[in-house]
């Protein structure tokens, strides 16, 4: 864009020399009218860093079973980002498919070892949860124990697509070529959910620490601890994962489990689950990746396991078009429930 408004500058100024009389300018006269000419350019590109960068978003699809049959809108994300100083930088993320803004905040970036960040965003919680935004991950969608435990379709009600509103530390250490060994997350939420003020006086606490021994290779422990509610219900979540992500092969696996304070004073309810993915990118626009994926919503319970089984295939023709398609067999443990079969293809278009 500022090559642009450089060569317009251009033009209007041969323009306005080809209406002006035959003489011959002078030297003095040249050099005053393109150092104006500089000064107009210089002034044009101050103004246009200082603009957000725009991008964004739209994922829609079709899904099949037994039981249902229906197209769908999954996300409609619009994202502005920009910098306000050399180490301060802002986002802001809407969702348009049900109208929320599900991220906005400020960071300052003073060094590699110590950021800050305010604001509403992504919990430093899990692998996937932090590293795989939807624009890079595999399957349509995110396996049960994140989406149960950690506020996609929370076993508490919540529902904020893993984030939250509050305040994070974040660094990393001992800096490689393309990576750096160890980093750090520690945040302090509301523990509510997307753009509502805390409904009591205490604030949950989010930790994760990080180890990439090896380029592509990380391996991950997460703990969160709140009060959710005016009731002041707990919620403890526990993750442990691993990922190895390079070259054509994607190998990932986490743990997380967790209690949850049941309203109306039902008590506790312990929950746990883990999934295992496997990819080989066969060539740079086909991906096939498989999920065994398990859940218990009740640890003493035996019948409340959902295992999912996907085999998906990821294909992206142009930079701007991802093709996702995906079979998913769902077995329930309990014999109240029928096992599902599931057929879904999602298109995303980027801009």
């Amino acid at each position: 864009m500022r090559k642009i408004f450089t060569g317009l500058f251009f033009l209007l100024f041969l323009g306005a020399r080809a209406q002006e009389p035959a003489a011959e300018p002078s030297v003095a006269e040249l050099s005053a009218e393109v150092e104006a000419l500089k000064a107009k350019t210089s002034t044009w590109d101050r103004i246009l860093a200082r603009l957000p960068e725009i991008s964004g978003y739209v994922q829609t699809g079709y899904e099949w079973s037994e039981s249902s049959s229906t197209f769908f809108i999954k996300r409609v994300r619009l994202n502005l980002t920009g910098a306000i100083a050399p180490k301060l930088d802002y986002r802001v993320q809407i969702e348009f498919a049900s109208p929320k803004i599900v991220d906005a905040y400020v960071r300052y970036r003073p060094f590699d070892q110590l950021n800050f960040q305010l604001g509403e965003f992504k919990l430093p919680f899990s692998v996937e949860n932090t590293e795989y935004p939807p624009l890079k991950y595999e399957f349509i969608e995110y396996p049960l124990s994140l989406r149960r435990l950690m506020g996609f379709d929370d076993i508490c009600g919540l529902s904020a697509t893993g984030r939250d509103m509050g305040a994070m530390l974040c660094g990393s250490f001992f800096k490689r070529k393309d990576f750096s060994i160890l980093s750090y997350n520690f945040g302090v939420f509301n523990g509510e959910g997307l753009n509502i003020k805390d409904k009591n006086k205490s604030k949950d606490i989010v930790a994760r620490l990080t180890l990439r021994p090896v380029a592509g290779l990380q391996i991950a422990g997460s703990y969160y601890w709140g009060e959710y509610g005016a009731d002041y219900l707990k919620r403890v979540r526990y993750g442990a994962g691993a990922c190895y992500d390079r070259g054509p092969l994607v190998v990932r696996a986490e743990y997380i489990c967790g209690t949850t304070g049941l309203s109306g004073g039902s008590g506790e309810l312990d929950s746990d689950g883990w999934y295992a993915v496997g990819g080989w990118r066969a060539t740079r626009t086909l991906m096939p990746v498989v999920r065994y994926d398990t859940f218990r919503e009740n640890t003493s319970a035996s019948d409340s396991r959902l295992t999912n089984y996907t085999a998906g295939l990821l294909w992206q023709p142009v930079k701007f078009l991802r093709c996702q398609l995906n079979y998913t067999y769902e077995d329930y443990a309990s014999r109240a429930a029928s096992n599902r079969n599931v057929v879904s293809l999602m298109f995303t278009g980027i801009f």
